[in-house]
């Protein structure tokens, strides 16, 4: 960039010592409580009584006056129960997924895959959360692949490569 190109609209160049903020972006904090000349002195702007006029006062995110307030007013979807809830708590399962494409670049042909043997190469970090392969990329080898779900395409990419796709 050349000094040209700096030049601001005054015919100065542009530089950190002469960088400052827009005008009227920055405002004088509110000094309250300094006397009745002040025009913010004695209840501070909070007139008198009430809940929001006392230290501490003012009322929780979502209270609507009284109101029904909207986080009461729409319908719950909570529980394992319900038809079109998410299951949560020990009812939800949870997997890491693997793309075969992965496989692929870790392991060499005829090679058993297990969630050990992805552990130690680095692609899971542990074999606590089941561990399901997807069939996002390409496969040429063949691998035994031992995990505890596949998805279809991984499954017939596996078989297609000549390998074995075993649930565990």
């Amino acid at each position: 960039m050349s000094q040209e190109e700096n030049k601001t609209e005054e015919g100065h160049y542009l530089g950190l010592h002469n960088l400052s903020p827009q005008a009227g972006s920055k405002h004088v904090r509110k000094r309250v409580g300094r006397g009745h000349g002040s025009g913010h002195g004695k209840t501070s702007g909070r007139g008198h009584k009430g809940f929001n006029s006392r230290s501490g006062g003012g009322v929780r995110p979502g209270y609507e006056g009284g109101q029904m307030p909207l986080y009461m007013r729409v319908g719950k979807l909570r529980g394992p129960n319900k038809k079109m809830s998410m299951p949560f708590g020990p009812f939800r399962t949870y997997t890491t997924g693997v793309n075969v494409s992965r496989l692929a670049e870790k392991f060499q042909a005829g090679s058993e895959v297990t969630p050990e043997a992805l552990v130690e190469k680095g692609i899971i970090k542990n074999t606590k959360i089941p561990v399901k392969i997807l069939g996002d990329g390409d496969i040429a080898i063949a691998l035994t692949v031992k995990a505890n779900g596949f998805s279809k395409s991984a499954r017939e990419k596996i078989e297609a490569a000549g390998g074995k796709a075993e649930v565990i």
